[in-house]
């Protein structure tokens, strides 16, 4: 003879509480809360090694040599094998107005060094941005160099 299982009844009493699932926005604020292990500081983003200039610099492009200031800052890239080094030609609308918001290669000259770049969609403030592949035209600080003093 076959058992037959008696309808299940639904519980009495007030329903078990569930636990929404956690947003991104919940993660960020666990991170951020006082206290809290493992937070954004203490787990090693790409934005701790990167090397950075910020200063006067001079673009060459298509026989022309302009003097500009520039905010550069890059990263060595494991999956590659390659420094990619990037930022911003700043307050310089003449550049917009010669290139007329056009791509173009570029040597990027810094009093630490020189690289070839290109220069490439300026921002609603005529700040061209500047990317470039391998030895940057700023010097990236070395694994023997001196700690930096804060």
């Amino acid at each position: 003879m076959n058992a037959v299982t008696p309808p299940q009844q639904p519980p009495s009493g007030p329903a078990p509480a569930t636990t929404p699932p956690r947003t991104t926005q919940d993660a960020r604020d666990a991170q951020d809360a006082p206290g809290t292990q493992g937070t954004r500081e203490d787990q090693g983003h790409e934005h701790e090694h990167e090397a950075g200039y910020r200063g006067p610099a001079t673009l060459e492009f298509g026989g022309e040599e302009r003097a500009v200031d520039v905010e550069l800052r890059g990263t060595f890239q494991p999956v590659d094998g390659r420094y990619h080094w990037y930022g911003r030609v700043i307050g310089a609308p003449e550049l917009v107005a010669l290139l007329g918001g056009k791509r173009t290669a570029a040597l990027v000259r810094t009093p630490q060094g020189e690289a070839r770049g290109e220069l490439s969609d300026p921002d609603p403030w005529d700040r061209y941005r500047v990317t470039g592949t391998s030895t940057p035209p700023f010097r990236v600080p070395g694994p023997n160099d001196p700690p930096a003093v804060t």
